[in-house]
């Protein structure tokens, strides 16, 4: 009997024991979920490409949020992507040089999720300012080489009354590709790079010698160079009237071939010297003038002046877009006077980072940036680039994170509010309903951002821009001040929300 009773004593403290052990070893609910996202078990997974299948234009500053364009829905639409030298011309060292692979590039851009490039012109038929080729080629050209006579190239001399149907024929093809894939394009109109014999750290050979405007080149008799220096600035100046006339019937012609398509912009140069602004000024109302009388209207685009440029031409000028020079550093805040498209060819050229893109996002701006591509033009800029550099694999992914984060967010509602939060980087519209904060964390770890205007609950969402993998928080409740700690190492984007209004 003994014996029973003390086994029975002891199961039932063996009982007690273990049921003791299971409550104190067991959190209450609250510190059980923080422990599990401590230990990485919140949901984590790769961000989806996001981003509309098609481009409904013509586009419009929108009036809702003059940073962005909106399409003919009154949609806001974010311009992002990257661009290379010969994507309209083929460029390289034969005659004619080797074709460019075009819809391999698009497949590229729509890989990386991006929406928008700049479709490159080039004035001269050969030489280059930044290659010793002296068999250095581009081809095609707006106009036919019919003679009589030959050109400094050793080809037939240029006639400046005709055009190159097939230069523009390629041009429409090419644009409509890019609609096919949700692709907007800016078309080049005219490159400050194909009229001067050098610019600062670039002479070593004078594409100006063989320019269709080049007295030696045409049978028009038409000069561009009327101080007889060997270079053409004066065709970017208002200087010659011959040749802005002729400008005029190719600015014609361009809108003739593109301006019924609806993801058309226009960019009046590339570079041109600093004392272009008032040829490019007059250009920009020209198309703006000759549009009129037109079904549509594409936004008019002008970008930075080199060398000499100032900023202030572009805000000055009657532009719908510009692209100022400046530094990937710090992005200024974007004021909404102009849409800008802050390209990395007026920085620095090939050149930026990640950081650089996200920067630029949370600034109010549309990033794009300068791809040498897999390197075949190198007479424009392309010799010696990496194409697969970790850099440039992760920057373009980024951009295209960026027009993901876009088309998830308000952006007619959304500013840059850097204020709001402690890293000085962030896109908010902090109301009541329908609230957004995305801020960017450069170096990672702790943000504190102030959520007064939102007082209900908001979700919480972090995304690894170095992996593109997204990890969800818990909920959290607005009306103040609040802090928040990156679930990974490096840099990375904090997306706060209400489900509410939207």
């Amino acid at each position: 009997m003994w014996a029973r009773r003390r086994l029975l004593l002891w199961l039932a403290a063996a009982l007690a024991l273990t049921i003791a052990l299971i409550h104190f070893s067991s959190p209450p609910p609250q510190v059980a979920d923080a422990a599990k996202a401590e230990r990485g078990t919140s949901v984590t997974s790769a961000l989806a490409k996001l981003r509309p299948l098609s481009t409904t234009g013509p586009l419009r500053v929108s009036a809702s949020n003059p940073r962005y364009f909106a399409d003919r829905n009154g949609r806001v639409v974010y311009l992002v992507g990257s661009h290379t030298w010969t994507n309209l011309q083929d460029g390289g060292g034969s005659y004619p040089p080797p074709p460019f692979d075009y819809t391999a590039y698009l497949d590229f851009l729509h890989a990386n999720n991006h929406n928008f490039f700049r479709l490159w012109m080039w004035e001269q038929p050969r030489w280059a300012l930044e290659t010793s080729d002296d068999n250095y080629w581009i081809d095609p050209l707006p106009y036919p080489r019919t003679g009589p006579g030959i050109a400094n190239d050793g080809q037939p001399k240029f006639d400046l009354t005709k055009f190159n149907q097939a230069y523009f024929d390629r041009m429409r093809e090419r644009v409509q590709q890019a609609a096919r894939r949700g692709m907007y394009v800016s078309v080049m109109l005219f490159n400050g790079w194909s009229v001067r014999k050098k610019v600062p750290g670039f002479a070593l050979n004078n594409p100006w010698k063989s320019h269709p405007f080049n007295n030696a080149n045409n049978i028009n008799g038409i000069n561009g160079d009327p101080d007889g220096d060997d270079s053409g600035e004066e065709s970017h100046r208002l200087l010659v009237p011959g040749v802005t006339e002729l400008q005029e019937a190719y600015v014609r012609k361009v809108i003739d071939t593109v301006g019924d398509l609806d993801n058309v912009l226009y960019e009046i140069s590339n570079e041109s010297q600093g004392r272009s602004w008032q040829w490019q000024y007059h250009i920009i109302n020209y198309i703006k003038r000759y549009q009129s009388s037109r079904p549509q209207q594409h936004p008019v685009g002008m970008t930075a002046e080199w060398p000499d440029g100032d900023n202030n031409d572009l805000w000055s000028s009657p532009a719908d877009w510009v692209s100022p020079n400046g530094s990937v550093k710090d992005r200024p805040v974007a004021q909404g006077k102009k849409v800008i498209l802050a390209d990395t060819d007026h920085f620095c050229g090939k050149c930026g980072d990640r950081a650089w893109v996200w920067k630029s996002f949370t600034s109010g701006e549309n990033p794009i940036f300068m791809d040498g591509y897999y390197g075949a033009a190198y007479g424009q800029g392309g010799q010696g680039f990496r194409f697969d550099a970790p850099t440039w694999v992760s920057l373009r992914a980024n951009l295209g994170y960026t027009l993901t984060y876009a088309s998830r967010m308000n952006l007619g509602a959304t500013k840059p509010r850097g204020d709001l939060t402690s890293t000085g980087y962030a896109l908010a519209n902090p109301s009541r309903e329908g609230a957004e904060y995305l801020v960017y964390l450069p170096r990672g770890g702790t943000a504190v951002v102030n959520l007064s205007g939102t007082p209900g609950q908001l979700d919480v969402e972090w995304f690894n821009p170095r992996t593109g993998h997204v990890t969800s928080g818990d909920s959290i409740g607005g009306g103040g001040s609040r802090s928040f700690t990156a679930p990974f190492a490096g840099d990375a984007v904090l997306y706060v929300y209400s489900r509410a209004g939207r």
